[in-house]
């Protein structure tokens, strides 16, 4: 039987979402590869399936809208027959199974396709069969969701590469997943239960030429943005990326979450043509650049967006040109407030001035975060215990000069209670050590204990009252927390400690709450952290189910194998329950 919208939530939340005790946790509880070792091998050609893929996720949109009815079997043309129809696995009423979902290959194939990667990738140390290795591939320390470790780690250093093991994962029917920097935290890099191929992409790490008349680069996949950003300085370019989410991010990571942060109140995001084109190896091994090197360009679909925010699932990011932005010079301020309203409130009046495009970060750090802070001993001058805002200033001395006296201005009349300006280098770096060391100091603060890291974006005005919610919320539950906003964007990180699976299943909990109260708020399930497995079941209700729908209609059309990191983002395959 099929299962509406509120069921799969359900479901989803208290089935595939299962806690993962602090040790020895996989989701082969939940799932067996044993009902896929029964299932024939495909020999489908990549146009026979191509053309099958489209001409299905056609008449899957179409019969969703209501016009025509499907019987939901996938046929197998090479053989001439119906396969075994697998157990039903979508999730609510009006929307068949993906036509291949539970058509992956078996333990023999998963073992044949490890042999082929070899031979295809003779080089010492591309394939990676240890198990340890394997599990720390397909988990990580600082996410909390199902996890599965991979039966195979690829390492590959060219678009040619990447395109050997697509054809392999497509040829034995196994899932694969890429992995660069090994920074996202919600299950973005995670196996598949029945095995899969992990592409490490951390050795094309190379930026392939800089235009530095035309304020672009383009690189490799795995490239980190800091790295980016240090070789334009050292090459003497005045220009930088000024996307800036976690430390070690890579580029096709960054694509892949549509990532942003600190600076996105100036700078935007990943969704703001920063990226101008991207190559991508898709499913069926064919190599796709998505646009040409122009500044702008209204030819056709924008299929750079199709894969930013994608996850790896329509196909793997190889090369992209990166748009950059010249280098400003940069001041830091800091203002503490009585509350988080007022702290908002002289924000939002700063950025609607004139002197708001100046204004390159604007962080919020609540009153127990900054007591962290202290505590943590991690930063070389303390500060009162208060609901604080951190400011970086751009522009030349003239505009610095000004944006700083109209903020000093605005936020005494917002009731500030402390105001200080870095008047040199050295005093900035000082003053945003606060910021840089938020998350260590948190971790910090409690001996043996762990860290539940999530986002939510909301509207700015709606801000104030997710956050006096949420500590509450928090608080009536005994966590505890600390809170670090991109306030500029109504964008806020909550930290929430715990030292056992008890604690575990509470904090899990309480980020449910939080994200719902976000979306009531006309907010969005995650800022700049992406879907992943953690934030899917969320989905239907944020963007609706047409919406939803459209998405796993594009994933049936340029993947109908399904092998493309299947289960994130859509409910496609693996989030669904078998019933």
């Amino acid at each position: 039987m099929l299962r509406n919208a509120t069921e799969r939530a359900f479901i989803s939340r208290n089935v595939w979402r299962t806690h993962k005790p602090l040790r020895g946790w996989t989701a082969g509880r939940l799932f067996s590869s044993e009902a896929n070792s029964s299932q024939p091998r495909y020999a489908l050609t990549c146009s026979a399936l191509g053309a099958t893929g489209v001409l299905l996720a056609c008449g899957l949109y179409t019969y969703r809208r209501g016009s025509i009815n499907l019987d939901g079997v996938s046929i197998d043309s090479s053989a001439g027959e119906h396969p075994d129809r697998a157990s039903k696995v979508t999730a609510h009423s009006r929307v068949p199974e993906h036509p291949t979902s539970h058509h992956y290959g078996s333990k023999e194939d998963v073992k044949e396709a490890i042999e082929e990667l070899r031979k295809a990738l003779p080089r010492d140390g591309a394939v990676i069969t240890d198990p340890k290795a394997l599990r720390s591939y397909g988990s990580s320390e600082n996410s909390y969701h199902p996890t599965s470790p991979h039966s195979v780690a690829v390492k590959v250093t060219s678009t040619a590469d990447v395109i050997k093991v697509v054809d392999i994962a497509r040829k034995f029917r196994v899932p694969i997943v890429p992995y660069s920097g090994a920074t996202s935290l919600e299950g973005h890099f995670s196996g598949y239960p029945a095995g899969s191929i992990c592409v490490d992409m951390t050795e094309m790490n190379k930026i392939l030429k800089i235009h530095e008349g035309d304020g672009d680069l383009i690189c490799q996949a795995g490239a980190r943005w800091e790295d980016i950003n240090t070789a334009l300085k050292e090459k003497g370019v005045p220009l930088f990326f000024p996307l800036d989410p976690g430390p070690g991010a890579t580029i096709g990571g960054m694509i892949g979450t549509g990532c942003s942060g600190t600076n996105a109140v100036r700078y935007g995001t990943a969704k703001s043509e920063w990226f101008l084109n991207v190559t991508v190896v898709l499913p069926n091994g064919k190599v796709i650049k998505t646009r040409r090197r122009a500044r702008k360009s209204s030819a056709g679909f924008d299929t750079t967006k199709l894969f930013i925010g994608a996850e790896g699932t329509l196909g793997i990011v190889t090369e992209a040109t990166l748009r950059l932005a010249p280098v400003i010079p940069t001041k830091v301020a800091m203002a503490q407030f009585p509350d988080v309203q007022r702290a908002v409130n002289a924000v939002q009046e700063i950025l609607n001035t004139p002197y708001g495009p100046h204004i390159q970060c604007v962080e919020l750090l609540d009153d127990k975060m900054m007591a962290a802070i202290n505590d943590a001993g991690l930063v070389s001058k303390t500060y009162p215990v208060s609901d604080t805002l951190f400011f970086k200033i751009q522009g030349d001395d003239a505009a610095i000069k000004s944006t700083t006296h109209a903020v000093q201005s605005i936020v005494e009349r917002h009731e500030s209670s402390t105001f200080e300006y870095a008047e040199t280098d050295e005093e900035a770096d000082e003053l945003w050590e606060s910021r840089k060391y938020a998350l260590m100091s948190t971790i910090g603060s409690e001996e043996g204990a762990r860290c539940w890291t999530t986002d939510v974006c909301v509207p700015v005005s709606r801000l104030p009252e997710l956050v006096y919610e949420t500590k509450k919320d928090l608080a009536e539950h005994n966590l505890r927390s600390t809170i670090v906003g991109h306030v500029g964007d109504g964008n806020f990180h909550a930290f929430i400690l715990f030292k056992n699976d008890d604690e575990l299943r509470v904090v899990s909990e309480a980020v449910h709450r939080l994200v719902h109260r976000a979306i009531s708020l006309d907010g969005t399930c995650t800022g700049e952290h992406g879907v992943g497995v953690g934030k899917k079941e969320y989905l239907i209700d944020e963007l609706g189910e047409g919406t939803v729908e459209l998405m796993e209609t594009v994933k049936a059309a340029v993947d109908p194998w399904n092998i493309m990191n299947p289960g994130k983002v859509c409910f496609t395959t693996s989030s669904a329950v078998l019933v």
